[in-house]
């Protein structure tokens, strides 16, 4: 019988695999994946909202059939966020359970803090699990965080250790694999860019994103799978607040599907704008100023009978 090869074996393998899961990537992005695996190093994936950052952390935990831990980072998230906390209902719960025993403040206290009534966050989580498998740690969108949190995150990235002072120091036995995503709001420090391999995910060449939609929407008509991308190729183009990214893409084209829409027409993109362009400044300036264009609106809807965008 035989075995299934190991996704890391090669970086032609792990590019066949990431494909086979529905994900198209170029070789420069899968050589930073083959390499962090390898090497043991946090990936750090910057590029516009949508360009499929995040999607590399989901795909990679489906590929090797392993967990994925996801940090979602905001505005104030901090260590307690972040790490772990203490259940202190149920702290409180067993303390007046155990008010009529005969045990001791050092004995209750050995008992309440301990690993039953610990909180796991996602960074301890990612280490306690690694403990026994390799899991996917996804800590998404880290420019949204404040700079104190990047600084704490550069203990826990180098070696994965926790210290709690009730319990002892928590170590992973083997690092999980850990993505980093940021949509660069603002700039991240060097120190923790130097203990990551680095990549930028920009926007797709109209045949990358073609393979996209036909990977992620194979049901869509190649005719209007190239009008759709032509489209998105060509509105990328234009001075907007917030150009659309692949996933807007795909959403598009889902959409159709659903409208049993086999051409893109004027009438089909009024109908269905919201999909593509998210801010009111982007559909009035769409509206007034680019739909408005004869030849802008011509390049837009493109020939699906054309591969390329121009």
């Amino acid at each position: 019988m035989m075995t299934e090869k190991n996704p890391f074996s090669s970086i032609d393998e792990l590019m066949r695999k990431l494909e086979e899961h529905r994900y198209v990537t170029d070789r420069p992005l899968a050589t930073v994946i083959y390499l962090s695996y390898h090497l043991k190093k946090p990936i750090f994936l910057e590029g516009e909202a949508g360009v499929g950052k995040t999607e590399v952390a989901l795909v990679l935990s489906e590929m090797i059939n392993t967990r994925l831990i996801r940090l979602q980072c905001y505005e104030g998230l901090d260590a307690n966020s972040a790490l772990y906390e203490w259940n202190y209902p149920k702290q409180l719960l067993r303390i007046k359970m155990d008010e009529q025993s005969n045990k001791s403040p050092e004995e209750l206290g050995h008992v309440i803090y301990s690993e039953p009534y610990l909180i796991k966050r996602p960074l301890l989580e990612a280490t306690l699990s690694s403990q026994g498998d390799t899991p996917v740690l996804l800590i998404d969108e880290l420019d949204r965080a404040d700079e104190e949190f990047e600084a704490f995150l550069l203990e826990i990235l180098s070696d994965f250790q926790v210290s709690i002072p009730e319990i002892g120091t928590l170590k992973a036995t083997h690092k999980p694999i850990v993505v980093i995503t940021s949509n660069r709001t603002r700039d991240i420090h060097d120190a923790l860019k130097r203990r990551c391999l680095y990549h930028w995910i920009d926007y797709p060449s109209f045949e990358k994103e073609m393979r996209i939609v036909k990977a992620r929407v194979p049901d869509v008509e190649e005719s209007l799978a190239q009008q759709v991308t032509n489209f998105m190729q060509n509105i990328r183009q234009q001075d907007l607040m917030k150009k659309p990214g692949v996933s807007e893409t795909l959403d598009w084209a889902e959409a159709l599907l659903q409208l049993h829409k086999d051409v893109l027409d004027e009438e089909t993109v009024k109908q269905t704008l919201g999909c593509i362009l998210k801010y009111r400044e982007d559909i009035l300036k769409f509206k007034t100023s680019i739909w408005a264009d004869s030849a802008t609106r011509e390049l837009l809807l493109g020939d699906p009978g054309k591969r390329h965008p121009r």
